[in-house]
């Protein structure tokens, strides 16, 4: 609850969520739950196990598309 007493709505979107779930991760990255689930298993997108439940850092997408980024500008300019 907000401090006006309603019920706060959380969305993928929220900043001040510190750890997303891997469908929010993959909404952020505009990609399918499977693919995300491959990032990770790759190592190519950061996670963690919280309890049993696989989370991602928000901040996780951001850094993943930063790296890619840097690799395609990269590649770019060596060919």
């Amino acid at each position: 609850m907000d401090e006006h007493g309603t019920l706060a709505i959380l969305t993928d979107d929220d900043t001040t969520l510190v750890l997303l779930k891997v469908e929010e991760a993959a909404r952020r990255l505009r990609i399918g739950r499977t693919t995300c689930f491959a990032l990770i298993r790759a190592g190519d997108l950061e996670s963690v196990l919280v309890g049993g439940l696989r989370r991602v850092p928000a901040d996780a997408p951001a850094a993943y598309v930063a790296r890619l980024r840097t690799a395609n500008h990269t590649a770019r300019h060596v060919a």
